[in-house]
């Protein structure tokens, strides 16, 4: 009898908990580079998050280490509520599998509230360089072996492994150049310093539409509304070619269930908000949402899925 008057008084105390939860501002650590195609997403749900909860919800950048940095100080941060962060393919799939020293592991020091949103990239050029088409890239490719360099946003990251299955499968050489996240590269793109990028639609989408850059296919599946006239690379000589990259929500694993419950429902109302579908898809990110169960399960399978490509590929961390 005292047992469960103690669970009664337990769940109790969380129910109230989480029903004047928030109280204060919430600190979203995205870690990645203000501008990028990660940083766009979560500032649109981080937005709107906070007009419905009536509360701040305060975007941090934490960047470096492809991600790490950010999401090793979410980790460590109090399991209240008030500290969120933005994880994904690189930060919860590609680096456990690629350091032997992370600061954290994805299902060990976080409790997963939702996916967010799911972006393919897109293949862009200098304008300079003589092709308009996956098809002239890959000729231009094949004539001169290792004379083309491709940018990414850091060795290891799903660009660069974008890059590595496209030199796979169309049977081409490239040089992959490493920056340290996506928008150096992306100006150095521009700048002619390097000719080639695989990245994300909504850092380059404005330089497409102006001319500065040009694209040459998307990585998903089908095409996008946001790039209408560019094909897939799949349909462009490369057939099978798909790559794409996912974000969620997390919160340190000890954060209250009935928090990261609310959390989920707030948030999955987020994404099924009309304005916020319209605003996601026209920089080519397709809304997801989820329940946590979901989320843990797929940060299990992308994990184990790309573990798989990075040993066969022999690609390791710097």
């Amino acid at each position: 009898m005292k047992r469960l008057l103690v669970l009664t008084s337990m769940l109790a105390a969380a129910a109230a908990l989480a029903q004047d939860y928030p109280s204060k501002p919430v600190r979203f650590i995205l870690p990645y580079p203000a501008g990028s195609s990660n940083d766009f997403g979560g500032r649109v749900v981080a937005q709107q998050l906070a007009e419905n909860i009536g509360q701040s919800v305060v975007v941090d950048n934490r960047t470096g280490a492809g991600g790490t940095l950010g999401t090793e100080t979410a980790a460590h941060a109090p399991s209240d509520g008030y500290t969120m962060v933005m994880g994904g393919t690189g930060t919860l799939a590609l680096s456990p599998n690629l350091q032997k020293k992370l600061g954290y592991e994805p299902l060990r020091d976080f409790a997963p509230v939702t996916l967010l949103v799911n972006t393919p990239y897109v293949l862009v050029v200098n304008p300079s360089l003589p092709v308009n088409s996956v098809r002239d890239l890959i000729a231009l490719a094949k004539a001169k072996p290792d004379g083309i360099n491709y940018a990414s946003g850091g060795n290891g990251s799903v660009p660069h492994l974008a890059g590595e299955l496209f030199k796979a499968m169309a049977g081409v050489r490239m040089v992959h150049v490493p920056y340290k996240g996506s928008v150096p590269g992306i100006n150095d793109v521009i700048a002619g310093q390097v000719p080639v990028i695989f990245t994300g639609i909504p850092s380059v989408i404005a330089h497409i539409r102006s001319g500065r850059l040009r694209a040459l296919g998307v990585t998903g599946a089908k095409r996008v509304a946001a790039l209408p006239d560019t094909p897939t690379v799949a349909e462009s000589g490369v057939p099978g070619y798909e790559v794409g990259s996912w974000v969620g929500a997390l919160v340190p694993v000890k954060t209250p269930p009935a928090i990261v419950t609310k959390l989920n429902a707030e948030i999955v109302k987020v994404l099924a908000m009309r304005n916020v579908r319209e605003r996601l898809a026209a920089d080519g990110l397709d809304p997801l949402g989820g329940t946590p169960a979901q989320f843990a399960a797929h940060i299990k399978s992308e994990s184990a899925k790309w573990g798989k490509v990075l040993r066969e590929a022999g690609i390791r961390a710097d």
